[in-house]
């Protein structure tokens, strides 16, 4: 079995790893610091503590950055990270984003990662979606007035909605889509875009400090086996060796980013961006049915074409073109260290891995 590292094994994970933090110098401002992330068993944040942890256990003699996991299932938590839940720098903190009730805390940042990004979930529970949003970010904003310098929240790609068809250019900041709000799927992005101004209220109304960023489709080994969005499901399938059913044309338009690219952006919105903006963290732009050749090719396996169920096309992102401009998080120094091939081919390898 290969080195364990937080749940995910291998000398591949620890090489990205060394890669992702090298390209974030001002990771040293965070010595000494302490974070709280919520969301920290998920895709993205379980990443990005991956990061915060590499880059403790690699600057011997420099202060740890702390971190505190916000989570519901400390269990869950605690096996994610197994290897470090002992660390003085890691400590464990009961969230639940529909729960009122936080229990009191100090950190310098705060980074809000706690949603139900599942589509299958969304379209199962699309109320307690939409108030996990809601309710869960306006519980870290109250809690957070005097007790952080920061807030993170992350929001999506899906608030920018629909353009007209045969617009394919990438959204940027500014822009904005129709999205249908009698349809119970739009509970993730109407509740996003309602996030999004509850957090520009706080700022206005109380003075609170926080940056927003909209991370486009984002993929990674450190998505759970449980997670129904395409990009992991479809990981895990050619992990596995088994062929990826592709239920659409796969015409859709998308920004696709490596989780550690992503988490990366983050960390630089967080340390530079400014009070109240937000910031589109972007990805190489393909196409779904591109996205899956790269996976099925680097897992040796085939796409194959159904088509989907009433049930399945109920919770498919009803937008073409997803797309986004990362103009604005790049002017702050950010780049894509990993493009789509190599980041999608390291996905499938790392699980791999795991699987074995």
């Amino acid at each position: 079995m290969a080195e364990r590292l937080g749940g995910i094994y291998g000398s591949l994970w620890l090489s990205d790893l060394d890669r992702i933090t090298a390209s974030l110098p001002e990771l040293e401002e965070l010595a000494g610091k302490t974070l709280l992330i919520t969301g920290a068993g998920g895709l993205i944040c379980s990443a990005l503590a991956d990061i915060i942890i590499h880059w403790n256990e690699s600057h011997n003699g420099r202060e740890n950055i702390r971190i505190i996991a916000a989570g519901r299932n400390k269990a869950k938590i605690w096996e994610r990270f197994r290897d470090f839940s002992g660390r003085d720098y890691f400590t464990f903190m009961q969230y639940d984003a529909l729960g009122r009730d936080i229990p009191a805390f100090t950190a310098d940042y705060v980074i809000h990662g706690a949603s139900n990004a599942h589509p299958s979930a969304m379209s199962s529970q699309p109320a307690e979606t939409m108030l996990a949003n809601i309710i869960g970010l306006n519980s870290i904003l109250q809690s957070s007035l005097g007790a952080a310098k920061r807030i993170v929240y992350i929001s999506s790609s899906e608030v920018y909605g629909m353009r007209s068809e045969g617009n394919t250019a990438a959204f940027t900041e500014n822009d904005s889509g129709y999205v249908d709000i009698l349809n119970p799927r739009s509970c993730y992005p109407m509740s996003k875009r309602s996030a999004e101004t509850l957090c520009a209220c706080y700022v206005a109304e109380y003075g609170a400090d926080v940056v927003i960023v909209r991370p486009g489709h984002v993929y990674g080994p450190s998505a759970s086996p449980r997670d129904s969005r395409v990009s992991s499901a479809f990981a895990y399938l050619a992990a596995k060796g088994e062929n990826l059913v592709m239920k659409s044309d796969g015409s859709q338009i998308r920004s696709w980013c490596y989780c550690l690219d992503c988490a990366a952006g983050i960390i630089t919105a967080m340390l530079k961006g400014e009070n109240g903006q937000a910031y589109n963290i972007p990805g190489e732009i393909m196409t779904i049915r591109e996205m899956a050749g790269i996976l099925a090719e680097a897992g040796g396996v085939k796409v194959i074409r159904e088509g989907a169920s009433e049930n399945e096309r109920k919770t498919f992102n009803p937008m073409n073109n997803s797309s986004v401009d990362g103009s604005k998080l790049e002017s702050l120094g950010w780049k894509n260290i990993f493009g789509a091939s190599e980041g999608l081919s390291h996905t499938v390898e790392i699980l791999r891995d795991i699987l074995i």
